[in-house]
């Protein structure tokens, strides 16, 4: 059975977000990148302007990212981060945001599965997103996170036809995840033409919150989608000024977004 209203982490949330009148900012930063003792730092810093953070899961072969989150991800398992690892990094971040595992499904089934539910709801994890299990592709494991307290996190590509969206709305936990664009993920110097209807159709199959990602990469950029969506998601971008700029530069990032999304008028 699939997690209820009143059991999801995210829920109350998503509604406390939603009584502000706010959008939701969500970083996304790699476990382990660009060390083990700097991405805890950032994971704490992003708490400052985050809503809700989604911590990646480091895996040796991430079809779904781009150059960067590519990079970050080999550079973090080069200096031996694991989802045991990722795990600890949350515990020891002691994050107060609603924390969601963004995760190939390999390493959780070389994990466990029921392993890998029993220690995240432990640690109080609020949901779980899986990159390459699609709805309907494997009914033993959506059974199990549904069964689990972690809400099931759906990806939906701008390209999804209706009746498969249908399929996987009714699926979703917690708020679907929009892809902004086609391919991997990137930053990129402007938004696709026809995310506002993506957005709209979206939310015509589903009463769950929306968040759009892959590609959100400037001020610009997230004010134009505050009000529009509910949540926006930054990953490319916030993990290049990581690297570039460390904790300091990331957490001015994220600032510049947040000031973006609360400034009044912004696509309202």
């Amino acid at each position: 059975m699939a997690t209820t209203l009143s059991d999801s982490r995210l829920t109350p949330a998503w509604a406390e977000l939603a009584a502000r009148g706010r959008t939701a900012l969500i970083p996304y930063l790699t476990a382990g990148y660009p060390s083990a003792e700097t991405s805890l730092e950032a994971l704490r810093a992003a708490e400052q302007d985050a809503d809700m953070i989604e911590v990646g899961v480091p895996f040796s072969d991430p079809l779904a990212d781009g150059p960067t989150i590519q990079r970050s991800t080999f550079e973090a398992l080069r200096q031996g981060m694991t989802l045991a690892g990722t795990l600890e990094l949350i515990a020891r971040a002691g994050l107060r945001r609603p924390v969601i595992v963004f995760s190939y499904l390999n390493p959780i089934l070389r994990y466990g599965l029921d392993r890998f539910l029993r220690d995240a709801d432990a640690l109080g994890v609020a949901g779980l997103l899986l990159t390459d299990l699609p709805a309907g592709s494997d009914s033993v494991v959506e059974h199990a996170v549904h069964a689990s307290s972690l809400d099931l996190i759906r990806l939906i590509a701008p390209t999804t036809r209706a009746e498969r969206l249908a399929a996987a709305a009714q699926d979703a936990e917690g708020f679907v995840y929009l892809v902004a664009r086609l391919g991997v993920t990137g930053a990129t110097a402007s938004l696709a033409d026809g995310l506002r209807a993506s957005i709209a159709q979206v939310r015509r199959a589903t009463p769950l919150p929306v968040a759009v990602g892959f590609g959100i990469s400037t001020p610009a950029q997230a004010a134009a989608l505050a009000g529009l969506a509910d949540g926006v998601v930054v990953g490319s971008a916030l993990v290049d000024a990581l690297g570039a700029r460390g904790v300091a530069g990331a957490a001015e990032f994220l600032g510049g977004l947040r000031r973006a999304l609360d400034a009044p008028g912004a696509d309202r």
